[in-house]
């Protein structure tokens, strides 16, 4: 019996509210692991559009591909990356929240105080032992008075304005694109952007597979343009000819073992796990 004891001493995760040693909470880092495993997806914005892309999955062959982007109002929609049930739970506080101000108001919710009121809302899950972090990572796209907008959220409550951002499985080759093209988002117009997008979103697939109007889906906003989402046949001729284009982000085998090094870097309980914060381990996953 002591033998077992002594074994959990000096374990800091069965708590979210317990930090360690090195001044972390190990409970949030497995939450933002969830996100690492979720399916990709990807956000760029321009000077009048936003447009958010998501990989589709299905739990088997006898199953329906789940979907991954969710609409929050006529401005505003959100793809994720990490559990669904979690994202439910987070999309029907945000449309409430919109509604609410448009009750009050009667004027759409700005997506910087809407991003407060999420941010406030999950860190609030980190601090009670009766509560765990939310386990899904966002990315949200609108247009509001100041422009397009693409916010992202992870399990610590962060939240980052982004010009270009992807996460999920695999995500760092659709990052490494887009790094490579940022300086062409700025200018660029709706189709061009959408097309930046799926290439990106592709990155993330192995060689051997391909985007489809299956398994893919898209969302896109802008300053003329109300929310419209794309699914199945709606998002087919925007991948005509795709599968023709080279490969522009380092997706392939040397890409995989390289990000799979990086997580498995970065994971918890690894030996080589830099002692960071959740915001620092964010930034640079």
């Amino acid at each position: 019996m002591k033998a077992f004891i002594g074994k959990f001493r000096n374990q800091y995760d069965n708590d979210v509210t317990v930090w360690s040693p090195q001044g972390r909470l190990h409970q949030v880092e497995y939450a933002m692991e969830a996100v690492k495993q979720g399916s990709a997806t990807v956000g760029i914005k321009s000077k009048t559009h936003a447009v958010i892309v998501a990989l589709k999955r299905a739990s088997s062959e006898l199953a329906a591909h789940q979907k991954k982007i969710i609409p929050i109002d006529t401005h505003i929609a959100i793809s994720i990356s990490g559990l669904t049930a979690d994202a439910r739970v987070l999309s029907r506080f945000m449309r409430t929240e919109c509604l609410n101000e448009r009750f009050s108001h009667n004027r759409p919710l700005s997506l910087n105080e809407l991003m407060w009121r999420v941010g406030a809302k999950m860190q609030s899950a980190t601090q009670g032992y009766d509560k765990r972090p939310y386990g899904v990572g966002l990315l949200l796209a609108g247009y509001d008075e100041d422009g397009p907008h693409i916010y992202q959220t992870c399990p610590s409550a962060n939240f980052y304005d982004c010009k270009a951002m992807a996460i999920g499985a695999r995500s760092q080759s659709s990052r490494t694109y887009l790094e490579r093209h940022l300086d062409e988002f700025v200018d660029a117009s709706r189709d061009e952007i959408i097309r930046h997008c799926l290439r990106a979103l592709r990155d993330t697939l192995p060689n051997d597979i391909e985007l489809t109007s299956k398994n893919c889906s898209m969302a896109v906003v802008g300053k003329c343009d109300p929310l419209k989402l794309y699914d199945d046949d709606a998002i087919a001729p925007f991948l005509e000819g795709l599968d023709q284009e080279e490969r522009r982000g380092g997706g392939g085998r040397a890409d995989t073992a390289a990000t799979s090094a990086e997580a498995a870097e970065g994971a918890p309980g690894s030996a080589t796990q830099p002692e960071e914060t959740q915001g620092e381990r964010m930034d640079t996953d």
